[in-house]
Formats: C-alpha cells, sequence, structure tokens
C-alpha cells in the first residue's frame, strides 16, 4: 500500500476560494475537490508533537497564474486560509487519513517562489487568556461584547478614490462628518482590482467640497485605483469619553475608566 500513497492539499481562502493540490503525478478528487498535480505546492517534514504542542510546518511552491499569484499574495487575500492535509492511496481515494489541519501563517516571497507558515489548531492555546484590565475598553467595536451597530445612520461612508499615493488616499463624495471621525475605523474597497481589502485607518481630514484625505497604517497590497468605490467605518479609541458621546454605548463600555494609574499602584505608601 506505501506505493500507492500520496499527499494531497486542500486550502481553502476566507472569501470561499478553495483549491487542491497533489504530490502524486495525476489528478484526484475527493471531498468535492479537485487535487491538481501540476499547482506548484508541496511541504516540508511535518512536525507534529504529542498533547498540546503546537504543529509547524511549512506549504512552498511556485507562484503560478492558474494558482496562487504573487498578486493575490501581497493583496493578503490567502492570510489566514484553512489547510488540511491528507495521506491518500491514489488507487482509491476513499482510503485516506487526514493528517494536520490548520491555517497559514506568514507567507513569504522570494523571486518566483513562496514559502507559507503552517499554523496548527491548537496554536491559539500559546495566547494569552484571560480579560484585562485597563481604562481603556477591550472589546472591538462591534463585537459581540462592544454590540453597537456599525449599519446605524453617519457611522459609515461611501466615497470614490480621487488619488492614492503608499497609503493616502483623497476620497470624494464623503461629507457631513468632522475631522478625525473615521481615525482607528476601517477602509473597505468594494470595487476594482482591490474589491474586499481593508486596512485600518491611521488619520482622516475632510476637505473643502465633501473630499476626505485618509492615511492608512498598512497600505493596501493592491493599490486602489482612481474611480474604485471604499466604504468608511468609524473608529473608536477605547476610551470611556468616546464610547459614551460618539457611540452613545457607554452601558457596553467594558474598560475600567476610573482604575488608578499605574504610577499610584507602584508608588511606595507613607502610613500616616
Amino acid at each position: 500500500m506505501s506505493e500507492t500513497i500520496a499527499r494531497a492539499w486542500a486550502v481553502e481562502r476566507r472569501d470561499g476560494l478553495v483549491l487542491g493540490f497533489t504530490d502524486h503525478d495525476g489528478a484526484l478528487d475527493f471531498d468535492g475537490i479537485a487535487f491538481r498535480p501540476d499547482s506548484g505546492l508541496s511541504a516540508r517534514a511535518l512536525v507534529q508533537g504529542l498533547g498540546l504542542s503546537v504543529d509547524n510546518s511549512e506549504a512552498v511552491g511556485a507562484l503560478s497564474d492558474s494558482a496562487i499569484t504573487e498578486r493575490d499574495l501581497m493583496a493578503g487575500r490567502w492570510d489566514g486560509a484553512e489547510v488540511r492535509l491528507w495521506e491518500v492511496d491514489w488507487s482509491d481515494t476513499a482510503n485516506r487519513r487526514l493528517l494536520f489541519r490548520g491555517h497559514l501563517g506568514e507567507v513569504l516571497r522570494s523571486g518566483a517562489a513562496f514559502r507559507a507558515e503552517l499554523r496548527g489548531l491548537s496554536e491559539p492555546l500559546g495566547r494569552a487568556q484571560g480579560r484585562v484590565y485597563h481604562p481603556r475598553c477591550s472589546a472591538v467595536l462591534g463585537d459581540g461584547q462592544c454590540r453597537f451597530d456599525l449599519s446605524r445612520p453617519g457611522y459609515a461612508a461611501e466615497g470614490v478614490v480621487e488619488a492614492e499615493a503608499e497609503g493616502r488616499l483623497v476620497l470624494s463624495g464623503v461629507d457631513g462628518h468632522d475631522a478625525g471621525w473615521f481615525e482607528h475605523g476601517q477602509l473597505v474597497v468594494l470595487s476594482g482590482e482591490a474589491l474586499g481589502l481593508s486596512a485600518r485607518v491611521k488619520a482622516d481630514a475632510a476637505l473643502p467640497g465633501g473630499g476626505r484625505e485618509v492615511e492608512l497604517w498598512t497600505a493596501l497590497g493592491i493599490r486602489p485605483a482612481a474611480g474604485d468605490r471604499v466604504r468608511l467605518e468609524a473608529g473608536c479609541d477605547k476610551r470611556a469619553e468616546t464610547c459614551r458621546m460618539k457611540f452613545l454605548n457607554y452601558l457596553n463600555f467594558r474598560g475600567f475608566p476610573h482604575l488608578p494609574p499605574e504610577d499610584w499602584l507602584i508608588a511606595p505608601k507613607v502610613n500616616r
């Protein structure tokens, strides 16, 4: 049987696109996925620990227009993609064993090749757990703890890209918002080559005539072109005052605004 064993990979992006790869010299098909032998993806030796040890491995391959393109990697469309790896009997694909399930981590490019870190299902167990006691809010705007509805009128706006350069965008059609309203918020591209990409807003300023100048913390992997539509979502700086005055959501504030500062906590106390 060992003479008929091959490896098969399935990689599913967050947008639902699924690609299948195999190191066999012929195509395989199971679970509704076609695994292609000519797609330039292979695996380094899989390292799996016992107990709760973090699985680790690497996927390596060549950039191919028919599979994983450099443009998609630059745009971050493969970040966090789900990965499954099987050992499969290519003479009878019903005889297979799932070896690995996890996600793509950091993707590095070198010339016409790429290397992607694989993170197993136990990888999140290495993260810090529990609640942080801090004056600022620990929730993410709009999540299950915050409970704020970002679809409420006034907290999002759509505009058209007039110009873009190194993470700075000039938008038209965005008016009626104070300067800085979208700082700490998010910009989402709604059309064009960068469709679906998003980035956090570092700063924004109102321009005469209803325009907006927006600076992103990190430039998008694919630059939006003039005429592309984008959506801006209001940002939160996690302060209690912002939660109360800007979002009228203080009931769900998840910080501790009256917590004494650190210098008070560590200062020597004098008995009187």
